[in-house]
């Protein structure tokens, strides 16, 4: 890949990858690390891209398996993190931020689905293929993340 090339799709991806990988590490560390192996994993790739959105849905797979080899690492299993979620997006509605707040409290597997759903735009055919689960578990995962996201707000609002 040319260096031309990889600085245009860095520049135009890096914070849909980074966004990615927030939703599921939880951790604005660890995704800088997973979007810093997405990036090293597309300089080092000799696939070719059919248009833009193979491009898009390459590194956001690549991203997400590498948040998953994080979270499976034995340095993440055995070291607490004092650094929480420091970094989030401004919201200038307080619902927008609160909803924000209750999805980034999901387990990932849930958290990720309702990202690259209503913030990326994905279907859940899209999604099933990104991730390599069915069309039936990204519906599920969906659909339960959406009842713990209205039963979080519920206990909030009582």
């Amino acid at each position: 890949m040319e260096a031309s090339e990889f600085n245009r799709i860095a520049e135009q991806y890096t914070d849909i990858v980074y966004r990615s990988a927030l939703s599921y590490c939880k951790n604005k560390n660890d995704a800088e690390d997973a979007v810093q192996n997405t990036f090293l994993k597309l300089l080092k790739t000799n696939l070719e891209f059919n248009d833009e959105e193979h491009i898009r849905r390459w590194l956001i797979k690549v991203a997400v398996n590498e948040c998953k080899n994080i979270w499976k690492s034995f340095w993440r299993r055995n070291v607490t993190s004092f650094d929480d979620l420091d970094k989030e997006p401004v919201y200038i509605e307080s619902e927008k931020e609160e909803l924000f707040n209750e999805v980034m409290k999901l387990p990932p597997k849930y958290s990720v689905v309702i990202h690259l759903y209503y913030y990326e735009g994905y279907s859940v055919k899209e999604i099933a293929k990104i991730l390599n689960i069915s069309d039936t578990n990204v519906q599920t995962r969906l659909m339960r993340a959406r009842n713990k996201i209205r039963e979080q707000l519920k206990g909030a609002w009582i």
